[in-house]
């Protein structure tokens, strides 16, 4: 067996170098470990990374420019306004730095490093032509609304061909500009203008005519004074009243408290003013009157001077004294009169 006898300061000399060799080991093991780690984090990052492919025309509406619909992206977009949208008619051109810069800032944390695509994108206003059916749909909500109202149903149909406008491919509201002084009538032109939510497009003109339909009573024959409703010869019918500006009588089939108030001829609507509630004193009735003020009760008798139904101011004639008076009518028999 051999036998080293190593002196201490060789011994101390060879551990040394040894410990300085597993350092270096130790340090290019961490050193690549950091590399390693630093390489897939970039590569994470560089796959995180949003893919924007511009597109090289779009067509927005009036609510503003939206990065989806400028830009194709591996993934989904938020709703992001850019910018506002075009002058309807006109065009505006975006470069990619442009966007780049429009994005940074409504939102500075989405990253748009990754570009393919077009160079720049032109960007106009979607549109679509305003044809005839639209807006004569259109004009006759306003009228109705505005005009004719619970009058009857108002129809329209135009005197004169009319050229569809381009506009925009958006929501529109109408305005009347100029109507004449008798409103809605049998023809007429009327003026209006269109409006986006943000913009006005114009004004227009357009030669009509017009209906309105309702159902209204209609005297079926000629309607003498004082005929009850109830035995009239009325039918309920469907009549254009565009002519009429006067109310309508109104009620139930069958009615038993109202009467013709003048002479209808055949053939025409019944107008409020040519119905009355049903007369019970007549002219040159002698009916009773009586007087009460507290305890004191008067009755006499009066002459009528004119017609009158239940609820009626009329005029009376006193037969003795001669004097005339006025009373309310209760009933047939009876008036109400007061000092």
């Amino acid at each position: 067996m051999k036998t080293f006898n190593l002196q201490p300061s060789t011994f101390n000399r060879r551990w040394a170098r040894s410990r300085t060799v597993a350092g270096s080991l130790r340090l290019q093991a961490g050193c690549c470990l950091f590399a390693f780690i630093l390489f897939f984090a970039v590569r994470a990052n560089a796959s995180d990374a949003a893919t924007f492919c511009l597109f090289s025309v779009a067509q927005t509406g009036g609510e503003g420019v939206f990065l989806q619909q400028i830009v194709k992206a591996d993934r989904p977009l938020p709703a992001l306004k850019l910018c506002d949208s075009p002058v309807f008619g006109k065009v505006t051109e975006l470069t990619r730095a442009q966007v780049n810069d429009l994005i940074a800032a409504a939102a500075p944390d989405l990253a748009t490093t990754n570009w393919s695509g077009a160079a720049a994108i032109r960007i106009s206003r979607r549109a679509r032509e305003f044809y005839e059916a639209e807006m004569l749909a259109q004009l006759t909500a306003t009228l109705q609304h505005d005009y004719v109202k619970d009058k009857g149903e108002l129809e329209l149909s135009l005197t004169q061909p009319w050229s569809p406008p381009v506009i925009p491919d958006e929501p529109l509201t109408l305005k009347i500009l100029e109507l004449p002084t008798a409103g809605v009538s049998p023809a007429f032109i009327v003026r209006f203008e269109l409006h986006t939510g943000q913009e006005t497009l114009g004004a227009w003109q357009a030669s009509v005519k017009a209906q309105v339909w309702r159902e209204v009573w209609v005297a079926h024959s000629s309607l003498q004074r004082g005929v009850p409703v109830a035995e009239a010869d009325i039918v309920r019918e469907r009549r254009d009243v565009v002519n009429i500006r006067k109310e309508f009588a109104n009620f139930e089939a069958g009615n038993d408290v109202l009467e013709i108030a003048e002479f209808v001829t055949a053939n025409m609507p019944l107008l409020a003013d040519e119905i009355r509630p049903k007369v019970v004193i007549h002219r040159g009735q002698v009916a009773e009157a009586q007087l009460e003020d507290g305890a004191l009760s008067i009755r006499m008798k009066v002459i009528a001077l004119e017609d009158g139904a239940p609820g009626q101011y009329i005029r009376l004639r006193n037969p003795v004294t001669q004097k005339n008076l006025n009373g309310t009518v209760l009933d047939g028999q009876t008036i109400a009169i007061s000092l």
